[in-house]
């Protein structure tokens, strides 16, 4: 079996497990699909993808990944529309970004055809998981990672890219509540803040488990030379509403190149908001909530889409913002994402991508 531009060896698996799939309760990450990609790079040199039955893989324990950490992913999804066809949505980008994430840590770069027609492939062989219904989604977590068996400090000469897909429902379920971080920091100049490699994320986790005891959800994170300055907020981008219009931290070498993130500042041009890419202040946003400015405060990335959030908590202080209505700029734009990526209006953006 093949794609139109890439050969890829299939092997189907002999019991589908799709009876497991409840698409009114899905939990975030916990059920997967009857297939995986697997393409291994080999000395520098591809070899033929495969797409086999989803399940266990044997490692050496040498294998560097597990030690120096060269290890990277990205975040996408895939829709149905009303005549059940598959979409994706932006997958050109999340492309792009994957091998500026691999360049940034010293990895190989995958060829377009594996990355989008290994993705192609595999959609349309796990084509009935993807859910339908408000919220739902299929999310495709294309990730890679190097696979010397040597515990010598070196790029690896070996790498391992896969493709493993999970039915997705809401992210949160209420609101979240976020703190500012002030202490600990996500990235620093000159760093690795800009590409999604697995160990940003493993060194957010321990702050966040401070501050989930605190009784937050996620955090603000701020910049690393003075915590003056918003940056992120968890595992997304932030965007304030500060007197009817969008402002946001600009991008940088310590803020990932959010497509969700570009995706609703070209919307909110589109539908005449303003919207100002600069740097944001802790300050001017909790003043801002105390005399009003400030209605809106969201998260924006692929697992979320849009996140409104419920307070931002600063110094022992949780400044609550207001309830988000149908008016309120963050729905707007999430509807009108939803309904594009979905195909239930025209995309003039050029964005969904049909399998």
């Amino acid at each position: 079996m093949a794609t139109d531009t890439i050969n890829i060896n299939v092997r189907l698996t002999e019991k589908s497990r799709i009876d497991q799939l409840d698409p009114e309760n899905i939990v975030f990450g916990t059920v997967f699909t009857d297939h995986m990609l697997v393409a291994d790079c080999v000395n520098g040199e591809w070899q033929t993808p495969e797409i086999v039955p989803f399940g266990d893989m044997a490692f050496n324990p040498a294998l560097s990944s597990l030690h120096y950490g060269q290890s990277i992913f990205e975040g996408m999804k895939a829709f149905k529309n009303e005549q059940d066809e598959v979409l994706m949505f932006r997958p050109l980008e999340n492309f792009k970004r994957f091998n500026i994430s691999a360049e940034r840590m010293c990895m190989t770069t995958v060829p377009e055809e594996i990355f989008i027609g290994g993705l192609e492939e595999l959609l349309r062989i796990d084509a009935a998981w993807v859910p339908k219904g408000e919220d739902n989604s299929l999310y495709l977590r294309p990730f890679m990672f190097s696979s010397d068996e040597y515990l010598g400090v070196r790029p690896s000469l070996n790498y391992r890219f896969m493709i493993i897909l999970s039915p997705a429902g809401k992210y949160y379920s209420t609101p979240p509540k976020v703190k500012v971080e002030t202490e600990f920091i996500r990235a620093a100049p000159g760093g690795v803040g800009y590409a999604k490699c697995a160990g940003n994320y493993a060194a957010s986790l321990y702050p966040a488990k401070l501050a989930a005891q605190q009784g937050y959800t996620q955090l603000l994170w701020t910049d690393a030379i003075e915590h003056k300055y918003f940056e992120e907020s968890g595992t997304m981008n932030v965007m304030f509403v500060k007197n009817g219009k969008i402002i946001t931290p600009a991008v940088s070498t310590t803020i990932l190149k959010g497509i969700t993130r570009d995706t609703l500042i070209q919307l909110a041009k589109n539908m005449g908001i303003e919207v100002e890419e600069r740097r944001v202040s802790v300050e001017e946003i909790i003043e801002g909530i105390k005399n009003g400015e400030v209605t809106e405060v969201f998260g924006a990335g692929t697992a979320v889409v849009v996140s409104p959030f419920a307070a931002i908590g600063f110094e022992g202080v949780d400044f609550d913002l207001p309830a988000i209505t149908e008016n309120s700029l963050s729905s707007k734009l999430k509807n009108k994402l939803n309904s594009i990526r979905t195909g239930q209006e025209p995309d003039t953006f050029g964005w969904v991508w049909k399998v």
